[in-house]
């Protein structure tokens, strides 16, 4: 799954490629938000983590992860 969090404040969107279901992803965000967590933490498909402090999300966009796009095609 392809994660975009937006944080208040910040110019530009954090993304995290992720293995975890989108199912899995909102109830991690639901739980953090709910129970007043001070952070949301994701781990990404590399086992790294990133954590963001809730009260700063703007918002969370959960995708399919598209594969990488090569070469130089029109669409």
């Amino acid at each position: 799954m392809e994660v975009r969090i937006g944080v208040k404040g910040a110019p530009r969107e954090l993304v995290v490629d992720s293995n975890q279901s989108a199912d899995e992803i909102q109830k991690i965000v639901d739980s953090a938000l709910k129970d007043g967590a001070p952070t949301v933490t994701l781990t990404d498909d590399k086992g790294r983590r990133v954590v963001v402090a809730a009260d700063k999300l703007a918002y969370i966009e959960i995708a399919e992860s598209e594969g990488r796009r090569v070469g130089f095609g029109a669409l």
